[in-house]
């Protein structure tokens, strides 16, 4: 305490300065928290960027009134929603970022038709939540229903049914704000180079409000698992999928455990059955053995002797499904919370090749070599096929293609991510070997020629984008590395 100071004094002084200390740490959590809030990272958490401001849209006012501020401030737009693209699709330095999920009303369903209007925050898993009762499902989307409608436009996303190409087949129109506010009805017979530019052009055109979206029947399948070896695959899937018209979804796996590295498959098919869709089998289902999954990966992602053990509980669990009913909508709600990941020196990293049909077997052999040579730690491959679709301007699949989806565990160090860059122009290169392509969704690793070599109207999409939105507001860390 102070010499010659009453004691009332010294306590004074005291509370003062313990009150300033108390202020003093709220204020730096504040500016912490405002600082995290600020920080926009991808699913992976590689790339990031300190944005301006992120505002939550419910409105078309919300929007227009975003639009205005960045105009007036110099600022750009980037757009936002379940944020699981890892290439910087949704953020941009100092950029104000409109989150999305908060626009995501149903506003109108015709039944007899089987369109449903929503807007373009809503999930797939909201969706299904609203037309489950009415007994109908969703035609076209990825495995899991996390995503919203509009981010799954913005990539032109792919499912699991051989009888359906991209998103975009089962588009029929959407309502676009451009850049100066102004609402744009786009759709195959109107604004039709718009149409083509949004569908798979990543926020880039504009922001999608509201989308007129075809949907199917709900049915009842029954769940088959089939072995084989990666040889046998091609012949088998055009002699008992393609040729099979009760297939109705399909997905295969190639294995990753050292003992049978790229070698053995298996699918799994679900296939139409003649029994009614009876209430105990149409009332949406959460997936059981998130635990068991989720312990499953985890092994595989550390030890080789993980990834055989996984390989051989994968095909056991599969088995024990043999002949189980599921409905479309249940099947199409797979759960990816088990892949949840989180370390500090290390991520898990998707990518996707898309190689012709006939393609398919050297595809995987040179893969499989080069993967060995990087030393990959490769945890999960699974196989889907994509019909041709060149409707998208950035189209991924411009012929009958299996698309390669690639789980890596890596480390994050700068030379890390040099060393992943490296491979990934490898695997590129492999893939436009063979008239190939891969997806943008992933990190941007790929160089711009080989980026222009496997989508060759990207120079189009460009000049599209430079019409609708010639200040360039609506920016991202993708568009400013390959434009």
């Amino acid at each position: 305490m102070i010499r010659g100071l009453s004691y009332a004094s010294k306590w004074k002084i005291s509370a003062v300065v313990i009150l300033y200390l108390i202020l003093f740490a709220v204020s730096a959590w504040y500016r912490f928290n405002e600082r995290e809030q600020l920080e926009m990272t991808d699913v992976g958490r590689v790339m990031s960027a300190r944005i301006f401001e992120k505002i939550n849209v419910s409105t078309d006012a919300d929007i227009q009134q975003a639009l205005s501020k960045a105009r007036r401030l110099h600022k750009k737009i980037s757009v936002s929603g379940a944020k699981h693209s890892q290439g910087g699709h949704t953020f941009y330095e100092d950029a104000i970022v409109l989150d999305m999920r908060y626009y995501n009303k149903m506003l109108g369903l015709d039944k007899s038709h089987k369109v449903l209007r929503v807007q373009s925050g809503a999930t797939w898993e909201q969706i299904q939540d609203y037309i489950n009762p009415h007994g109908l499902a969703i035609r076209i989307m990825q495995s899991p229903n996390i995503f919203t409608v509009g981010g799954s436009m913005s990539t032109n996303a792919h499912g699991r049914d051989p009888n359906e190409g991209p998103l975009i087949e089962s588009i029929q129109s959407f309502r676009l704000m451009t850049m100066d506010g102004r609402i744009i009805q786009a759709s195959r017979t109107e604004n039709k180079e718009l149409f083509r530019a949004v569908n798979g052009g990543f926020g880039l055109m504009g922001v999608i409000l509201d989308v007129d979206l075809q949907l199917t029947d709900d049915e009842l399948y029954v769940e088959h698992m089939v072995p084989m070896t990666y040889k046998q695959f091609p012949k088998y899937f055009d002699n008992n999928i393609m040729s099979n018209p009760m297939v109705a979804l399909t997905v295969a796996r190639l294995s990753t455990a050292p003992h049978s590295f790229l070698t053995q498959m298996y699918t799994i098919n679900y296939e139409r059955t003649d029994q009614p869709l009876t209430p105990e089998y149409s009332e949406l289902q959460d997936q059981r053995g998130i635990g068991t999954a989720k312990f499953i990966f985890g092994l595989a992602r550390k030890w080789d002797w993980g990834k055989n053990t996984s390989w051989k509980l994968q095909k056991r669990l599969f088995a024990h499904d043999e002949g189980k009913l599921i409905s479309r909508n249940n099947a199409m709600r797979p759960d990816i919370t088990f892949t949840e990941y989180r370390d500090v020196q290390k991520t898990d990293v998707l990518q996707e090749y898309f190689v012709p049909v006939q393609q398919f077997v050297p595809f995987v052999d040179g893969l499989r070599h080069i993967l060995k040579e990087e030393n990959l730690n490769v945890v999960n491959i699974t196989v889907r096929y994509v019909p041709r679709s060149s409707t998208a301007l950035l189209s991924y699949a411009r012929q009958d293609s299996f698309g390669i989806v690639l789980l890596i565990n890596h480390k994050k160090s700068a030379a890390d991510m040099l060393h992943l860059q490296t491979a990934t122009q490898r695997l590129v290169e492999l893939s436009l070997q063979f008239k190939g392509s891969y997806y943008l969704t992933y990190l941007p690793f790929p160089t711009k020629e080989q980026f222009r070599r496997a989508y060759p109207q990207a120079e189009l999409f460009f000049r599209i984008k430079r019409i609708w939105d010639p200040e360039e507001l609506f920016m991202n860390e993708f568009y400013a590395r390959y434009n």
